[in-house]
């Protein structure tokens, strides 16, 4: 499958000027959704893009550079949008001997690297469709506050763009004016935000047994404000909007909202600890932590994923030491003051620690207690449950080889049962930038318990995946969570330009307990024997999900645009065939703007 977009661009008198022009252009850009995504930029003129139908969701990048590329040489920022360049604000005098103090601070988090993460290329190129369509070659990769991909696994309350208060920056945009506007000389505002359109398809969705097909289009809008007192007080506000059109199944949860805070909460320094500062965070918030396998914003989703409570952090170069108490605010139509979840309360540590530039190790401990009656125990009885995770990982890269290994183990209660289960995760890669498309190759295995006896006994071992960011591991087509599951995946990323990244992933699927459920990305049951109705699976031994091959690709734009394009499919196993599903498969494809 192929898609195509035409055009001319004409830029009189020059090359990056007149590009310039062009790209500011586009802001009053009008985009029409109509059968699947087709995006018509009314501007001077707009780029000619080829795209493939490779895919997987975004998620499954992480792009970074390795350790070794990182400390070889200096990345000296390039122009992004040639301008001239931003007087220094006033009221941040430069010493002659270090940078200003807004090109320091506030100080940014830095984004974890995720699973089966990708080596993004460096040295001279192309680093966008705008730059090839200009002849702009950069000596060396451009900043990316938001990331290079069209899913954003990161917040962005976190995004740098500390740059820009650098004397000696060299990296400009059109839309620069948003961002760091000094109010006097210790007040610091940005404002951002995202127009993201998705297109759909999905056959035998949700694997119903019907074998229903559905297409839509999802639309999402995110506007966000961020307000600095020095590096002392921040109030960061963002607004979100989801909807949902064209569907033929009833809308998922995740699909649709009305208008809402997707963010607001304030940041207040209570003291330095070793030269770093202390802070405090009350309110709604998202949160993230290492590779998202547990806690995780959720892009993919067209809603997102929220908290609301308090959390404190310290952050250094080589430690980060975060401990919190939240609720997930559940996000709803009915109500346009959602809140938090009053019955649920999850509170956590977690502990990262940098040993070398490239490698990570994180130590972490989350409770999740959740008085709702969802879990279903010994004799059918029907209460709330307590979980307790204890967890570490390790991962990184050195000399071309990449590693990352992760475990957990819970214990506490669910209904009138224990708690006792565990999962696992080992991965190792390699990467080659000295070779045509920067390859890299990654083999995992991924293991979550499954309960061998579910509601007999008095333990129950199913273990349970918390906030992830699902749609990113077990395949894009989100029927399978890390619950009950054994996973042998492998994985192929290559760059064929370095703004565009293509990626081949196969899972190989099957359950870890027969009789315990299929879980789906959200971590609801789907199809198994102690299910009723059309979910319930028949009393067997299988325990094949099945094989899922997933292709994507990402086309880089610009500074601001991103296209991506995915597709699945899933070769069903003996348990999905004996309980007469067949075998789904999904295409996406996602045009997203930010500023």
């Amino acid at each position: 499958m192929a898609t195509v977009l035409i055009g001319t661009v004409r830029a009189s008198g020059a090359g990056r000027q007149g590009g310039q022009q062009i790209e500011a252009s586009m802001l009053s850009a009008t985009f029409r959704i109509h059968g699947w995504m087709r995006a018509s930029l009314n501007a001077t003129g707009f780029l000619v893009v080829s795209t493939v139908c490779l895919g997987q969701p975004p998620s499954q990048l992480t792009i970074a550079p390795t350790a070794e590329a990182a400390a070889a040489k200096p990345q000296p920022a390039a122009s992004s949008d040639p301008m001239p360049p931003a007087s220094r604000p006033e009221g941040c005098p430069a010493g002659e001997d270090e940078k200003p103090f807004w090109a320091k601070n506030p100080p940014v988090t830095l984004f974890p690297r995720l699973g089966n993460f990708v080596i993004a290329p460096t040295g001279p190129g192309y680093y966008s469709a705008w730059d090839n369509l200009l002849g702009y070659e950069r000596e060396n990769p451009p900043k990316f506050p938001y990331g290079p991909i069209s899913v954003c696994p990161f917040p962005f309350f976190d995004a740098d763009f500390r740059y820009l208060d650098d004397t000696n920056n060299t990296q400009h945009g059109w839309l620069d004016f948003t961002k760091r506007i000094h109010l006097g000389d210790d007040w610091l505002l940005s404002v951002g935000g995202e127009e993201r359109f998705r297109y759909m398809n999905e056959v035998d969705s949700r694997l119903n047994k019907a074998g229903a097909d559905n297409n839509y289009d999802l639309m999402r809008t995110r506007v966000y404000t961020d307000l600095w007192y020095k590096d002392v007080f921040r109030v960061y506000a963002e607004f979100l909007s989801a909807n949902i059109s064209n569907q033929n199944l009833p809308p998922a949860p995740i699909d649709q909202v009305r208008p809402t805070m997707l963010n607001l909460f304030f940041d207040l320094k209570v003291f330095e600890l070793d030269d770093n500062p202390i802070y405090i965070r009350g309110g709604r918030q998202e949160l993230l932590y290492g590779s998202e396998r547990l806690i995780s914003p959720l892009d993919w989703a067209n809603t997102q994923r929220t908290f609301q409570g308090v959390k404190g952090f310290w952050h250094t170069d080589q430690l980060d030491i975060d401990a919190f108490w939240v609720q997930p605010v559940i996000l709803n139509l009915a109500d346009y003051h959602d809140g938090g979840d009053g019955k649920q309360n999850f509170e956590g540590l977690w502990t990262t620690y940098r040993p070398e530039k490239g490698q990570v190790v994180d130590l972490y401990y989350l409770n999740l207690d959740n008085t709702n009656k969802v879990a279903k125990g010994e004799y059918g009885d029907v209460d709330g449950f307590n979980v307790s995770t204890f967890g570490t990982r390790y991962a990184g890269d050195s000399h071309n080889f990449l590693w990352d290994g992760e475990g957990m183990f819970q214990f506490g209660s669910w209904a009138n049962q224990v708690t006792a289960a565990g999962a696992a995760t080992v991965g190792g890669g390699y990467h080659r930038a000295d070779v045509p498309m920067d390859p890299t190759f990654w083999v995992y295995f991924d293991w979550a318990q499954g309960d061998p006896h579910p509601g007999v006994g008095s333990v129950h071992r199913t273990f349970n995946q918390l906030f992830p960011f699902g749609h990113y591991y077990f395949g894009g087509i989100d029927l399978v969570g890390r619950q009950n599951i054994d996973d042998l995946n492998f994985h192929f990323y290559f760059w064929p330009t370095k703004w565009m990244v293509a990626g081949v992933q196969y899972h190989i699927l099957h359950l870890d307990s027969p009789k315990d459920s299929l879980y789906n990305s959200a971590g609801a049951p789907i199809l198994g024997t102690t299910l009723a109705g059309p979910a319930k699976a028949v009393n067997g031994e299988a325990t094949s999900v099945g094989e899922e091959l997933t292709f994507y690709t990402n086309f880089h734009l610009s500074a601001h645009q991103d296209i991506w394009v995915q597709y699945c499919k899933l070769y069903a196993g003996d348990f999905l065939t004996e309980n007469g599903r067949g075998s789904p498969s999904l295409c996406a494809v996602q045009y997203s703007f930010r500023w």
